[in-house]
């Protein structure tokens, strides 16, 4: 579905364009999509709101009113808005800390990180710091989700087993839980194997089908009639009646520097998960996506979620697939789905009194074992160490210390990353293909002739503080290695940015080469280039009319001239 180019303001209020090329027939795909991702959102928004240990209706106003608020401000037609599964072990594990035991300020406390959340949202918006997300490595997201879902299970395993559990990370959890195996309710964990193995099932061969309201039903059905609860079965108990009542999030209850921590970490799941997710549909659907815009629908979001003391809200790929396999078209589902939710919540909560806790566990569990992607690592593991590596850094770190812990420190790790491989840039010395008079990488193909008398070298990165160091070593290494050179040629095309530090080894290489008699030439210098040289002093050294030209015809001159004086 495309859109031709409206006025400006539409960019930043969506439903100005899609509400302007809304056909009448999308509207039964969209009541469809609405209704049905509110029976998958039921059930989800229950067990995270456990998760989070918030009771369980804010697990429904987080997906009624982040759906509305997304609606206004996103920018994808098919992504759904709701509690997830690492927000809510996020919250779980750093609200707790912070409440001090205390029910009401810990509500309030996860209320109040959903506006501290909204508040950095438009922040981002405002400075355009989508750039800084991206930062976060491919690999770095493959260990954190693998350690969220090792960590997610764990605390989820307690519930299907019918144990107290316990602890503070995966370790601590894992085990408290080996010494309760002796204490396992056998009708509790009969509950969990047999919703678990339905829900698997259900995945398997009903894709797309409301397959968890469907055993959430039979569940409550069960329960009520076989007294499940009087047998010692843990159960949902009274969900109250009504909508959210919506107010502003009480402030002050936190410091600064103990609500930032969380607020970002919240921010960067969502949006690296939200934005990955809206990717996908928008080039299944073929419409553009405004990654900055997603940072107003998401912020539009959590300052709904807030204002009807819910918890951090953000896009989620099992319920946007769930969303778009069911057809919806636009955000139009969303608010369907918000009006279902509100009715659900407004008549119907009495029937979720008996819903067994462990059928809620099941449904976390087969909504994160998916986030434990050993392929990729083993992939990793198999193509690039260094990003293996990485993910087990932060595979541990998730571990090790928790969800908010672990996200932020997979961040700095990722930067790490980014400044390591920066640091170690590909340096090619080049050399002449056997039989022609063309020129290449030496590392690159084999049999590649030397130079006589001449080191040509091409860093294939920007000469930058961080690696400048690094490429002088390079070179000066391979000038020991021919004590015959007379000429040394630099080639920066491929080097987009040079700032004072690689301005600065260029000095530092000239006046190295000067000391053994022997030339620089600086070739494939673009204009941003050439301009900081001059300004560095560099064409008092060099020839700076060689700064235009290629290495080729450089090398090609030189070669002449060699084989003009052997003769």
């Amino acid at each position: 579905m495309s859109t031709s180019p409206g006025p400006r303001w539409t960019r930043f209020f969506p439903p100005a364009s899609w509400l302007a090329a809304y056909r009448r027939e999308w509207l039964a795909s969209d009541a469809i999509a609405g209704v049905t991702l509110a029976a998958y959102a039921i059930p989800v928004s229950l067990a995270y709101a456990a998760l989070a240990g918030l009771p369980p209706q804010i697990g429904v106003y987080g997906y009624m009113l982040g759906g509305l608020g997304y609606a206004l401000l996103g920018a994808s037609r098919q992504l759904a808005i709701g509690p997830t599964s690492a927000i809510s072990l996020m919250i779980a594990g750093t609200v707790g800390a912070l409440a001090g035991g205390d029910a009401l300020r810990y509500a309030q406390i996860a209320s109040l990180a959903a506006f501290a959340v909204a508040v950095l949202c438009f922040i981002a918006w405002l400075f355009k710091l989508s750039v800084l997300i991206r930062l976060v490595s491919d690999s770095i997201l493959v260990g954190f989700k693998a350690g969220a879902g090792l960590t997610i299970i764990m605390s989820q395993l307690p519930s299907l087993l019918g144990v107290a559990g316990g602890g503070h990370n995966f370790f601590d959890r894992a085990i408290k839980l080996f010494g309760q195996l002796g204490a396992i309710d056998p009708l509790v964990l009969a509950i969990g194997a047999v919703a678990l193995s339905l829900l698997l099932l259900g995945e398997r061969f009903l894709p797309g089908k409301p397959v968890g309201i469907t055993i959430v039903v039979m569940a409550i059905v069960a329960a009520t009639l076989l007294g499940l609860p009087a047998l010692g079965v843990p159960v949902t108990g009274k969900i109250p009646l009504g909508l959210p009542a919506f107010a502003m999030p009480t402030f002050g209850l936190l410091e600064f520097d103990d609500l930032f921590p969380l607020a970002a970490g919240c921010v960067l799941l969502a949006y690296i998960e939200g934005v990955s997710a809206a990717r996908s549909f928008a080039a299944k659907h073929g419409y553009p996506l405004d990654v900055r815009q997603e940072f107003l629908g998401l912020g539009a979001a959590n300052l709904a979620a807030a204002l009807g003391h819910g918890y951090p809200v953000a896009g989620g790929l099992s319920q946007s697939a769930v969303n778009d396999s069911a057809g919806a078209r636009t955000p139009l589902a969303l608010i369907i789905c918000s009006v279902t939710l509100g009715l659900c919540l407004l008549f119907f909560t009495g029937l979720l009194t008996n819903l067994p806790k462990a059928v809620l566990a099941a449904i976390v569990f087969a909504a994160v074992y998916r986030l434990v992607d050993v392929r990729a690592l083993v992939r990793m593991w198999r193509v690039s160490r260094i990003d293996f590596h990485a993910a087990g850094t932060a595979l541990i770190a998730v571990l090790l210390l928790g969800i908010l812990q672990g996200v932020l420190l997979a961040a700095i790790a990722s930067i790490l990353l980014l400044l390591i491989r920066a640091s170690q840039p590909h340096v090619a010395f080049i050399g002449r293909l056997p039989g022609s008079g063309r020129f290449s990488d030496s590392a690159g193909h084999v049999g590649v002739e030397p130079l006589p008398g001449i080191i040509a070298f091409r860093p294939e990165a920007s000469l930058l503080y961080i690696n400048a160091e690094n490429i002088l070593d390079r070179v000066l290494d391979a000038l020991a290695a021919s004590p015959e050179v007379r000429l040394v040629v630099c080639d920066l095309s491929a080097s987009p940015y040079i700032d004072l530090a690689g301005a600065h080894m260029l000095h530092d290489l000239y006046d190295e080469l000067t000391s053994r008699k022997v030339a620089l030439c600086i070739v494939g210098a673009h204009a941003q280039l050439r301009n900081l040289l001059q300004a560095e002093g560099l064409a008092e050294k060099t020839d700076s009319v060689q700064w235009l030209r290629s290495l080729d015809s450089v090398l090609g001159e030189a070669q002449a001239a060699t084989v003009h004086r052997t003769a």
